[in-house]
């Protein structure tokens, strides 16, 4: 079921019931006490239609900054001089001050939410918590795209509060990461006391985890995520094993390669009130192309050809050469205005898994993951040596394989190579150009705080 779809449903069936702004999902005013099942269910879709809002152009940001991908706009040269060259403008919520407000939004929709869920007697108890659980899992997702944007120890976490309230303290990134993690738990727990359905329709995007206990298996998946990410910066083998033992709970399945795409997905459409997927463009006029590196590093499939993977997703086009750069393949993940765009895949699970038993666990079980993504992925012939070679060999080769599972999936090259201290791999390609570690904080943050650009 279409977002738009449900909301068309609730904008008929509680028309004026409430305060819910049916015409603004992606801003929505507050729902007041006691709501409806109804405006429960318009609250749920607008919390899915804000945190959509970011993500497209996430994919497209990230993955200049990582150099996935290039985007050569005739009107706007700043996708390739400020994320290419810098400085980040922090003033510009469309280029270095972006990635912040959307997902704060979205924060501001589930806290909404949980401030008055318990005042809804319209639901059971049962309810009730399958609705938390869902509002904290994706609270932790918005909180955890403010952190893959931004490294700085700048980043607020008591937001629930009237806006008239004082700018919510910093906290460091380390102890973010520790919040999100946290949340996801306390997200379970109410998940596990949810019940036997939720008292909304989740739209299709989440097929099989559209029940309170199906859900946890997105949830732990995300934990997962977490855990690996809190791992690698510094938390070291507890949070490597706290991400196993989230796998365990997840929906990892290696008992086919047709799993591998198995996952949670948000919905794009073309129809009134829904939005486009702008990612989806004529693959041989687009202004999104491929970054040269991606070919040069794929790997020969063992009956020919490049990575099966990388042909998947992109194809050869005219060349185009803008300010120096050049290439001549465009990205074809999302061929239509309504294609999904992944939150997390079972693909990235077994990768996950390979990179936390490689701190913890045995050369033997990496191998096996990583060999399964490569032979099922990418027509790969297995790495024959992986297990016997070191940790830090191993770790190179889970991160060459996620960059072509994850291609232009959602920026994950720039925060695997930043969170693992291989940024310098990314590659400058012209005199000049820099390798951004961060997003910097925006200005009207700062200026909120009294204080100056750059000074958060």
């Amino acid at each position: 079921m279409k977002i738009r779809h449900l909301l068309y449903a609730v904008a008929v069936l509680g028309s004026g019931a409430c305060d819910y702004n049916i015409t603004n999902p992606n801003s929505p005013e507050p729902i007041g006490n006691n709501p409806s099942r109804s405006i429960v269910a318009a609250a749920a879709s607008g919390i899915l239609i804000a945190q959509r809002s970011d993500l497209a152009d996430w994919v497209i940001d990230a993955g200049i900054i990582g150099r996935e991908a290039y985007r050569f706009d005739g009107s706007d040269p700043r996708f390739v001089t400020e994320f290419l060259v810098g400085p980040l403008d922090a003033g510009s919520a469309a280029f270095g001050g972006d990635h912040w407000f959307e997902h704060y939004r979205t924060i501001r929709s589930t806290n909404n939410m949980l401030n008055v869920i318990g005042t809804a007697t319209a639901l059971s108890a049962a309810e009730q918590n399958a609705t938390r659980g869902f509002a904290e899992t994706i609270q932790a997702l918005a909180f955890l795209g403010v952190l893959n944007a931004h490294t700085q120890d700048s980043i607020p976490l008591a937001v629930n509060q009237p806006v008239s309230s004082a700018p919510a303290p910093y906290v460091s990134n380390d102890s973010a990461y520790a919040f999100v993690s946290g949340l996801l738990d306390l997200a379970q727990t109410h998940l596990t006391a949810g019940g036997a359905a939720f008292p909304f329709t989740l739209p299709v995007g989440f097929a099989g985890f559209d029940t309170p206990a199906n859900f946890i298996k997105f949830n732990r998946a995300l934990k997962a995520r977490v855990e690996v990410y809190r791992a690698s910066r510094g938390c070291g083998n507890p949070c490597y094993t706290a991400a196993l033992t989230a796998l365990g709970a997840s929906f990892i399945d290696t008992t086919g390669p047709g799993t591998l795409n198995a996952g949670a997905y948000i919905d794009f459409g073309t129809g009134p009130g829904d939005i486009p997927n702008f990612l989806a463009q004529d693959p041989q006029t687009s202004d999104n192309l491929v970054h040269p590196m991606l070919e040069d590093s794929a790997e020969t499939q063992t009956g020919g050809g490049l990575d099966a993977r990388f042909l998947a997703k992109t194809v050869s086009r005219p060349s185009r050469t803008v300010s120096g750069l050049t290439s001549d393949r465009s990205f074809r993940n999302y061929p239509a205005p309504g294609s999904s765009i992944a939150l997390i895949r079972n693909e990235e699970l077994i990768l996950l898994r390979a990179e936390a038993n490689n701190a913890v666990g045995t050369g033997a079980a990496v191998a096996a993951d990583v060999n399964y993504v490569r032979v099922n992925s990418g027509g790969l012939a297995a790495n024959a040596g992986l297990a016997a070679q070191t940790a830090p060999q191993r770790l190179d080769a889970i991160l060459h394989e996620r960059l072509y599972s994850l291609l232009y999936e959602g920026g994950h090259r720039w925060i695997d190579m930043r969170r693992t201290g291989k940024l310098a791999g990314i590659p400058l390609d012209r005199v000049g150009d820099v390798r951004h570690s961060t997003l910097p904080i925006p200005t009207d943050e700062c200026l909120a705080r009294a204080t100056g650009p750059g000074q958060c």
